[in-house]
């Protein structure tokens, strides 16, 4: 049968039934245009941004028409709804540029590992601690890994000890967000970067 859409059409989230029974709720604004506004008078504003005043939607349509572009509903809570005239697709163009950028600017945090043995030696913990410190300084938090083998599992400590100068290597770009834990055969200790 396919989902059919309930509830008023309007900025906010709305709710999609479909036949199998599931609800999907969605953020998408919901933007009216044109014949899609049904509430009359609005407030009217002009491409160039000055106020027309409150008209009859048809007469805000029909000016809107006599210039090539839509009428767009711009603050449907307001009362009455304020629209612009304005050209639609590239008023959609313009803020789907504007999303792309947003998520351009953002940073995800992930979580790079660094693994470990007790018995490390000097010029392998300086590299591996080179790569966390790069890790760091990317905004990314790191997992340092101290993995244990036969019998260095009777020496935990020795584990700790290398964790511990891990985090005093990296201590001026990042923070031990978690103690080292024991889980299995692997000790792991969080850090992250300092703000």
């Amino acid at each position: 049968m396919g989902s059919s859409l309930c509830g008023p059409v309007g900025a906010g989230p709305f709710f999609l039934y479909s036949s199998t029974g599931g609800v999907a709720i969605t953020n998408e604004k919901r933007v009216r245009v044109n014949r899609q506004i049904r509430i009359s008078p609005v407030r009217v504003i002009s491409p160039e941004g000055e106020q027309l005043g409150i008209l009859p939607v048809d007469q805000a349509l029909a000016m809107a028409e006599e210039r090539g572009l839509d009428l767009v509903e711009v603050a449907p809570t307001a009362r009455p709804p304020v629209c612009r005239i304005m050209d639609y697709g590239k008023y959609k163009y313009e803020e789907a540029r504007k999303a792309r950028q947003a998520r351009k600017r953002q940073h995800q945090v992930q979580i790079k590992e660094v693994k470990f043995r007790p018995g490390i030696e000097l010029h392998d913990f300086d590299f591996k601690v080179r790569h966390a410190r790069r890790f760091l300084e990317e905004g990314n938090k790191v997992k340092a890994t101290m993995m244990f083998r036969g019998r260095q599992m009777a020496h935990p400590e020795l584990g700790r000890e290398v964790l511990t100068r891990v985090a005093e290597a990296v201590g001026d770009v990042g923070r031990v967000e978690s103690e080292p834990v024991m889980e299995g055969r692997n000790m792991t200790m969080i850090l992250a970067p300092r703000r």
